[in-house]
């Protein structure tokens, strides 16, 4: 029987691969793109997945294997089978699309209560956090501001004052947690029959910050009101927040990863997306506007 080895979707592009013999499968991540976690990014991974592990439903971690000489970090952990939770928000119906939201608004708040002393990037298996402080929105929008496609002198006045506003909401929260990074219904596996959510994966993004980051790129550009009520009930369960504060705050720690998104090169459907979306919160000076 042959081994099986196919690239996975999700994560970075071309670096999971799926892998194994007949039922007995698992997932390897080639980490050849460290990032602020430098060589510890593997071990990060795993740190990570058995912390949240009894909180969060995660993959379970086979092996890691530190970079050597020019090999590339590896993280190994047990494939999790079922549909991806995209394939729902796509083409379920509107009570599966409730139950995924509720579930994933759970999952948000959820690592939203996993506290941390200060904002960062995890640097080592230890989880000892790193860096610059990442809590400073004007400073963030400033240095990403050159990068921004079609931004004259007026419409960055206006990202600035929306930033400085921004800020304040978010000192107002006045704590750091944990965060998933890149939490989104492609990044979750769910039992095909059920529909209930079997595994959280794709952590490489994953740093501490702003509480409401997670609840804010679930509801990033999907904004369908029954998806958005399903998301902040399910925060609301487990953090007792009132959904609109919540709402209000998710928009606000959300604007951090849409001035980063949209300062990336064009050409990529995210990014796109993230540009048309900023260009219309800053002229309406809306944070809840889209096109």
């Amino acid at each position: 029987m042959e081994t099986l080895w196919e690239p996975l979707p999700g994560g970075w592009s071309q670096e999971s691969f799926l892998t194994g013999v007949g039922d007995d499968l698992s997932v390897v991540r080639i980490c050849a793109r460290p990032g602020p976690r430098g060589a510890a990014v593997a071990q990060v991974d795993a740190s990570l997945m058995h912390l949240v592990r009894g909180l969060v439903p995660v993959p379970e971690v086979l092996e890691v294997r530190a970079a050597v000489a020019d090999a590339p970090a590896l993280l190994v952990t047990r494939y999790v089978p079922g549909i991806r939770g995209e394939v729902v928000l796509r083409e379920g119906s509107a009570e599966q699309r409730r139950a995924l939201g509720l579930q994933l608004g759970r999952v948000a708040g959820t690592l939203a209560g996993l506290a941390t002393l200060r904002p960062g990037h995890f640097v080592d298996e230890d989880l000892r956090i790193g860096g610059e402080r990442g809590d400073d929105l004007l400073a963030h929008v400033e240095e990403r501001l050159p990068l921004l496609r079609g931004f004259d002198r007026a419409s960055a006045d206006r990202l600035r004052a929306l930033a400085r506003a921004a800020q304040e909401v978010l000192d107002e929260v006045g704590r750091s947690c944990v965060v998933h990074g890149d939490l989104h219904p492609r990044n979750v596996v769910l039992d095909p029959d059920t529909r209930d959510v079997r595994a959280v994966v794709d952590w490489e993004h994953a740093h501490s910050g702003f509480p409401h980051a997670d609840l804010g790129a679930l509801l990033r550009f999907d904004r369908a009101p029954g998806w958005v009520e399903a998301v902040l009930s399910g925060w609301s369960a487990v953090r007792g927040e009132e959904p609109g504060l919540a709402l209000e705050r998710a928009r606000t720690a959300d604007l951090v990863a849409l001035v980063d998104l949209a300062a990336r090169p064009a050409g990529n459907l995210v990014v796109d997306l993230a540009h048309c979306f900023l260009g219309e919160i800053v002229r309406t000076g809306d944070l809840h506007a889209w096109p």
